[in-house]
């Protein structure tokens, strides 16, 4: 700057003076610029078969349970048999045990085998040291121990002792794109680092064992597992790395009461807790998806669709008609939506105009591992890689729900042809995938 005021004061040329300028502009953009941010790798947990939880089993544990009376078991039954699930989900060893062994040796038990096996797999794949992890990140919504799971983790792989750890607990569902959006804000300010999320939930922790049927719904959804994600804002990382994240919008309705308890943990009349999943949720999840489309479609809607978004809502306006919805494959070659139950994906699909290969990710993934909570939308996109459907130059959109409310997504773009690597774990029995899933099937008798 100096000298391009004695430049100026000294009588220099015009040329002169606009090339200074152009090079103090050229500094600044360099200097503030948003750092590029990969995805270089991830990998998603799969509980060995023994774990494995057929539905008949899973309600005979149920019947065998004397906490219930024999309307609870009903209903938990017609939702096993609506929901999609097939008999290869896991839950851990202890919620099959008679009674039902639930404490904190067994909760950490759990999250241990998921979380340990899956940052393993991704170093190990990557041939990554784990000192080489600037910033950690892990979230579980419902187990949050002293010390956290970010420090257990740094405990067993001997990480830095500067390393940035972030624990983030009850967050929900939708805390897998939480994650990846605090990641990005701290890659940018620490350029050239490395972080590593992890995602899982803890069954055992929120397992319920009462009669409330809002409270009943999470043992009837929820399925073991958990996802290790590697990202990174070096450029030198660009040749290794598969994704390009694009953009993250985050959409929260907390200062709602109805949105704040439409899921909600808490203890029934009996005093035993759970965490409840009341009839406003769909709804309400309708509501913020429209929020968060909102702010996302002008930064990935082409302009002449936006424009035709704009036009025909003045037009339903005036006729009093359901407002215009956006063409989002327009935008996105995929969708990984968060696999929170069957409504959830049934409610995507129609509000977004989805085809059934849109939503195909996500509803196999519902059946072969169940909701994995935080982790799901990993499993969807490991499904895609298995596929080979991952093209250089693909868009693919992630959005999850989860209790606040919110409503989360994360827009990627394919670097390079994806082919999946022998640590897939969709890789072993993907060419039977997509199969037929029944809306219902039987599993009592009579």
């Amino acid at each position: 700057m100096p000298e391009l005021t004695t430049l100026i004061s000294s009588g220099g040329s015009i040329f002169e003076i606009i090339a200074g300028l152009l090079v103090l502009h050229m500094i600044y953009q360099i200097i503030t610029r948003r750092a590029t941010v990969y995805l270089l790798d991830f990998t998603c947990y799969r509980a060995p078969d023994s774990n494995r939880v057929p539905m008949s089993t899973l309600l005979e544990t149920i019947f065998l349970d004397d906490n219930l009376d024999q309307e609870s078991i009903d209903f938990q039954a017609r939702v096993l048999e609506r929901s999609w699930l097939s008999n290869q989900t896991s839950i851990p060893p202890s919620l099959m045990e008679i009674p039902l062994k639930k404490c904190l040796s067994a909760v950490q038990t759990e999250t241990m085998t998921t979380l340990f096996t899956s940052v393993e797999d991704l170093l190990m794949k990557n041939k990554l040291s784990p000192r080489s992890i600037d910033i950690l990140i892990t979230n579980c919504s419902l187990h949050a121990p002293t010390p956290s799971l970010s420090a257990m983790l740094i405990n067993r792989f001997h990480m830095r002792s500067n390393i940035m750890s972030f624990n983030l607990s009850g967050m929900g569902c939708s805390a897998g794109i939480l994650s990846v959006g605090l990641a990005n804000d701290l890659l940018n300010v620490h350029r050239g680092s490395l972080a590593l999320i992890v995602s899982t939930e803890a069954l055992n922790t929120h397992w319920y064992i009462g009669k409330d049927r809002s409270m009943l719904l999470t043992n009837c959804l929820f399925r073991m597992g958990a996802a290790a994600v590697l990202m990174s804002s070096n450029d030198h990382d660009r040749g290794n790395a598969k994704y390009e994240l694009l953009h993250v919008v985050r959409t929260n309705k907390a200062k709602d009461d109805r949105a704040y308890r439409c899921i909600y943990q808490d203890i029934d009349l009996e005093e035993k807790q759970g965490v409840s999943i009341t009839k406003d949720v769909i709804s309400v999840a309708g509501d913020m998806l429209k929020i968060n489309l909102t702010s996302l479609g002008p930064l990935v809607l082409p302009y002449v669709e936006q424009l035709q978004y704009v036009i025909q809502n003045i037009i339903c306006k005036k006729l009093k008609s359901s407002s215009y919805t956006p063409n989002f494959k327009t935008a996105f070659e995929h969708f990984c939506i968060h696999t929170g139950g069957r409504a959830v994906i049934q409610a995507m699909e129609m509000n977004l105009n989805l085809t059934k290969e849109d939503v195909e990710p996500s509803k196999m993934t519902l059946h072969r591992f169940g909701n994995t909570s935080s982790s799901s939308i990993w499993y969807a996109l490991s499904y895609l890689e298995a596929k080979r459907r991952m093209k250089k130059g693909d868009r693919v959109l992630q959005i999850a729900f989860g209790s606040g409310f919110k409503c989360n997504s994360a827009v990627w773009r394919c670097i390079r042809d994806v082919e999946p690597g022998t640590e897939n774990k969709w890789l072993d029995f993907i060419e039977s995938y997509p199969v037929d899933v029944p809306d219902s099937i039987k599993i009592r008798p009579g």
